[in-house]
């Protein structure tokens, strides 16, 4: 998230000035003349940073930076000053204020003070961005993660997300297809029905047309009372059917008439009970392929292959591991009553350069011994010479966080590094400052 400036100014030769510098440093600005409709502006979007005159018409510099602090303490607001009211600016920083100029500005001492509130403002909204992933709820809860192989495929996600149509998710062991299918029924129109998860490798073939079609009283051998199926149950929901390639040959027709004709015999009846459901199925195989290998029925394989999802292994999306891991530490320690150790440069390191075969699932397991003080880091996989380099700045940058608890401009201090050198860096290795402060 990019945030934008917010520059309150009445004079308009000042105002009109001032948006030409910043534009032509590359910033967004949005100009008010007054603090009332800084306040108006500052309400339907708050991402931004503020630079304020102090000389205001009706309301005036300081009491629009109060009373901005009262909505957002942490908003960074520059205060523009003449050389009377330096004083008033001084108390202005103590209670809070970010920095303050005086008049006439200079160019580059507007911008340095721009460009530094810009990347604390960026800091603090990715932070409010991360927290209410992991305490959310939709597909950003289910799906934890930022890079930009995520971000593309949770944008089509959504896309398909808000149709009806049936989904087939092609991803690898552990990458979270279930999470998937979930955030498929929380976005999608069936989201207030059940969400019913059958996993077609682990069904025996001897129980599967009872739990999935249900049956009548008499139906076989011990039947004493109606069962709903597993599929009539998700009517008006979800029905997520994992491992789909691992069905046998001889029940993926029966399932295929279930899925053109949208209803359900139940055993011993002859009458079908109409389901309307979503239909969301998964596979970490090519089923096109295992269908021309006659491993899989060619026209279940059309009839589910609506619309194809391919959920990115996790080596795809290593800026996603610190977050990731850092979740499911916190989990682990909660769960087993432990203290969450410190994530050191070498851990870190050592996190992003190892393969991840099994993706989310084996990280998830990793955290949970990690926490339990089982296993140090994790075996990586050998490395290029450039990306020998690329772990060595990566640790080099975490133990410098490390050692000033998360703060950037303290780190790229101690790297010899201008701090938007540093953020560049932070968002390439996916290294989140904010993992490092409080312990």
């Amino acid at each position: 998230m990019t945030p934008y400036i917010l520059l309150v100014e009445d004079d308009s030769s000042v105002r009109e000035a001032c948006v030409q510098t910043l534009e032509l440093a590359d910033h967004h600005v949005l100009a008010c003349d007054s603090a009332e409709a800084a306040l108006s502006a500052f309400a339907a979007n708050p991402g931004c940073v503020v630079i304020s005159d102090v000389r205001l018409p009706g309301m005036d510099g300081l009491q629009l930076f109060a009373a901005l602090r009262r909505q957002d303490g942490e908003l960074p607001v520059t205060l523009v000053t003449g050389h009377g009211d330096v004083g008033m600016a001084v108390q202005a920083m103590r209670d809070g204020a970010w920095d303050f100029i005086e008049k006439p500005w200079q160019r580059e001492r507007l911008l340095d003070a721009v460009g530094r509130a810009l990347a604390q403002r960026r800091l603090q909204l990715e932070n409010r961005r991360l927290r209410a992933q992991l305490s959310g709820e939709g597909i950003d809860s289910l799906l934890l993660g930022d890079s930009p192989a995520l971000r593309a495929f949770k944008t089509r996600l959504a896309t398909v997300g808000a149709t009806d149509a049936d989904v087939l998710v092609l991803g690898e062991t552990g990458s979270g297809k279930e999470l998937v299918a979930r955030a498929l029924h929380q976005v999608g129109p069936h989201a207030g029905g059940e969400f019913v998860a059958i996993n077609c490798a682990a069904l025996p073939e001897t129980v599967f047309e009872s739990e999935m079609f249900g049956a009548e009283p008499g139906a076989y051998t011990g039947a004493s009372k109606r069962r709903i199926g597993k599929i009539e149950h998700a009517d008006g929901g979800t029905l997520f059917l994992d491992e789909i390639e691992g069905m046998p040959l001889a029940l993926q027709a029966k399932l295929l008439r279930v899925l053109e004709t949208r209803s359900v015999e139940r055993l011993g009846s002859n009458r079908a009970q109409p389901v309307n459901c979503r239909v969301v199925a998964a596979t970490k195989l090519d089923l096109k392929a295992e269908s021309a290998a006659g491993r899989f029925r060619a026209d279940l394989y059309y009839r589910l292959n609506v619309v194809t999802l391919r959920l990115p292994p996790l080596r795809e999306r290593a800026e996603d591991i610190p977050l990731l891991f850092s979740h499911f530490a916190r989990r682990a320690a909660e769960r087993f009553g432990c203290p969450l150790p410190a994530l050191s440069a070498a851990n870190l390191a050592a996190l992003m350069a190892a393969p991840w075969p099994g993706n989310v699932r084996e990280l998830a397991h990793a955290a949970e011994r990690w926490v339990l003080g089982l296993e140090e880091e994790p075996p990586a996989a050998a490395a290029s010479l450039p990306q020998q380099l690329e772990q060595f700045e990566a640790r080099a940058i975490a133990a410098a966080l490390q050692a000033v608890e998360g703060d950037v401009g303290e780190a790229a201090a101690q790297l010899g590094i201008a701090r938007k050198t540093l953020y560049d860096k932070l968002s390439r290795y996916g290294i989140q400052p904010a993992l490092y402060r409080g312990g």
